[in-house]
C-alpha cells in the first residue's frame, strides 16, 4: 500500500535531516540521529541507504533520457553526413568535365567523429588499460625520499637525465621542513 502524502512527507523531512547529520560526521549511534525516530542505528543506516539508493535511480534516469536524446542528435547528423560518405560524386576539372568519381573526405571524416562519439556516449569502446611501474619494470617505491632520488626516477622514466640530479644534503629547505 502506498504510504499517504503526509507520511512521504514526513519521510523527506526524516532523511533529508540525517543526511546533513551523517554529512557532519554525525554517527548513526549519536542521539540527535535516533531522535528523529529510528529505533536503532541499524535502522538509520537501512533509511540513508534507500534514500541514497533512490536519489541514484533518478540521476540513472536523467542520464538515460539525456543520453537518448544525444543519440538522436548523432542520428539526424549522421544521416545527413553518410549519403557524401559512402556515394561517390563526380570529380569536376575547371571547365566543368567529370574527371573521376570519389568520396567526400570530409564527410567521412565527419561520420567518423560521429561514430567515436556515440561509442564515447555510450561506453562502447574499451576502456584503455594503464600500468605504472618503477625502474627496470618493478614495483613502484613508496616512502620517504630525498629530491635526488625523486630526480633519479624521473630520469628513469625518460623525462630528464638521471646524471643531473643534485647530490644529497641535510638541508631539508626544499621539502619546507626545518
Amino acid at each position: 500500500m502506498a504510504a499517504s502524502k503526509l507520511k512521504q512527507d514526513e519521510t523527506t523531512v526524516r532523511r533529508t535531516r540525517l543526511l546533513e547529520l551523517r554529512r557532519q560526521g554525525v554517527r548513526y549511534d549519536d542521539e540527535r540521529i535516533l531522535t528523529l525516530g529510528y529505533s536503532s542505528p541499524a535502522a538509520a543506516r537501512r533509511d540513508l541507504n534507500r534514500a541514497l539508493a533512490a536519489h541514484r535511480d533518478e540521476e540513472a534516469a536523467e542520464v538515460s533520457v539525456y543520453r537518448q536524446q544525444e543519440n538522436e542528435r548523432l542520428d539526424a547528423l549522421l544521416e545527413a553526413a553518410w549519403p557524401r560518405a559512402t556515394q561517390p560524386s563526380p570529380v569536376f576539372d575547371k571547365d566543368g568535365n567529370v574527371l573521376d568519381h570519389a568520396l567526400d573526405m570530409r564527410a567521412v571524416d565527419t561520420v567518423l567523429r560521429l561514430m567515436d562519439r556515440r561509442a564515447k556516449l555510450n561506453g562502447l569502446d574499451m576502456p584503455v588499460k594503464a600500468e605504472l611501474s618503477g625502474p627496470d619494470g618493478g614495483a613502484v617505491p613508496i616512502g620517504p625520499v630525498t629530491a635526488a632520488e625523486l630526480h633519479r626516477l624521473i630520469g628513469a622514466a625518460g623525462d630528464g637525465d638521471p646524471e643531473d640530479t643534485p647530490e644529497d644534503s641535510d638541508d631539508d629547505s626544499h621539502t619546507g621542513q626545518n
